[in-house]
């Protein structure tokens, strides 16, 4: 298996996780006769649990190696794709999901890790940008096939079908060559402290952390998509997954953008449109409170079209401040952007006025603080 498309199946384990689920989350609320907010516990917690365990899994293989990590990862992703899928409750289903979270956090971080250790300067930025380009089909189409998944078969087979693409990866683990690079010494304790080094590099975390800000709109949209599109526009689950597709096309968009205009233009110069852009969907979004079907649509998919356009430019940016502990580097980073990503999923799912409305300001909220720590960084 080419080393860039086993990236691209790493990579997209937290996406495939999610946006294939999401359109029986009002299905499960049916059959097992619980709230929205406790159908989301099974998004919150994954997110949590995910989150977590990134900062695990990376200094981990810093110390002894991608593929060892990446093993026990996949193993226990497809594992908890099995259990989720024997699920009888909604008590089972989360804690089913933690263990789901706990591998796909692996192939995650390792996914960033791997790619600093296999390619250098523009050609990671390019490649960070390709990767933009193919990740968002899994939010393009996986809703459209677990809609499918629901009117003909059940809602099981979507976490059936995760597992079976999870071994897919584990196919390309093996045939992996392991990537050199300078390992960490030590036990868990020196394992641990590992981050305290990147606690002192000042530039890397303050980017890290502000930069990790920018998707909170986009993830208040992943837990809020199916209440108001099924729930308040009256979509068929079918009909959703093609809405939803839309805002991944825009990501997809973005991202192909970037890889063309990072060739002629600076990452900053790119990134301060990418965030004007940002602020300005979701101050469409907050004006016109998302009332009509289209109004919400165009304003979310301009807030994902930008986000997309950021997205690469923004990792490499944080990256290219780390030379060692990348393992540790890549967790840090992937930890806040999902930390972020589960805090305004589960803020999106309280009893709001207007879930639209809410968004909006989430995602103005992304684009205005990673704008000002660009300016006053550059000013220092």
């Amino acid at each position: 298996m080419p080393n860039f498309l086993l990236l691209v199946l790493l990579a997209a384990f937290p996406a495939l996780s999610t946006d294939m689920y999401l359109p029986a989350i009002p299905a499960l609320q049916g059959l097992w006769g619980i709230s929205l907010a406790q159908a989301n516990l099974s998004l919150v917690v994954y997110f949590v649990t995910f989150s977590v365990f990134l900062l695990v899994h990376g200094p981990l293989s810093d110390r002894w190696g991608r593929k060892p990590v990446l093993y026990g990862g996949i193993v226990l992703f497809v594992a908890g794709s099995f259990l989720c899928a024997a699920s009888g409750s909604i008590a089972m289903l989360v804690l089913a999901r933690m263990v789901q979270a706990t591998g796909a956090a692996a192939a995650s971080a390792l996914s960033m890790a791997l790619a600093k250790d296999m390619y250098e300067g523009p050609a990671r930025q390019k490649l960070f940008a390709y990767m933009g380009v193919i990740i968002p089909l899994c939010p393009m189409l996986a809703p459209m096939l677990g809609g499918f998944m629901l009117n003909h078969l059940s809602w099981r087979y979507i976490f059936i079908c995760q597992g079976c693409v999870a071994l897919i990866s584990l196919y390309g683990v093996l045939r992996l060559a392991e990537p050199e690079f300078e390992k960490t010494r030590g036990g868990l304790v020196a394992i641990a402290k590992r981050y305290l080094v990147l606690f002192r590099n000042r530039s890397y975390f303050i980017y890290a952390l502000s930069f990790s800000l920018m998707a909170a709109g986009f993830y208040a949209f992943l837990a809020g998509s199916a209440s108001i599109y099924i729930s308040g526009f009256g979509l068929t689950e079918q009909q959703y997954g093609l809405f939803f597709g839309f805002n991944a096309l825009c990501l997809m968009v973005g991202s192909l953008l970037c890889s063309r205009l990072c060739v002629a233009y600076s990452s900053r110069f790119i990134l301060m449109w990418a965030l004007s852009g940002m602020f300005l969907g979701g101050a469409g979004m907050y004006i016109t409170n998302g009332a009509t079907l289209i109004q919400f649509m165009l304003s979310m998919g301009v807030v994902s079209f930008f986000l997309g356009l950021s997205r690469p430019l923004s990792v490499n940016m944080v990256l290219e401040f780390v030379k060692t502990d990348v393992g540790a580097a890549s967790s840090m980073l992937n930890f806040a952007f999902f930390l972020f990503g589960a805090l305004s999923m589960e803020a999106i799912s309280m009893d709001w006025g207007s879930k639209a409305r809410m968004i909006g300001i989430l995602s103005m909220l992304g684009a205005i603080i990673p704008t000002l720590v660009l300016t006053l960084r550059r000013r220092s």
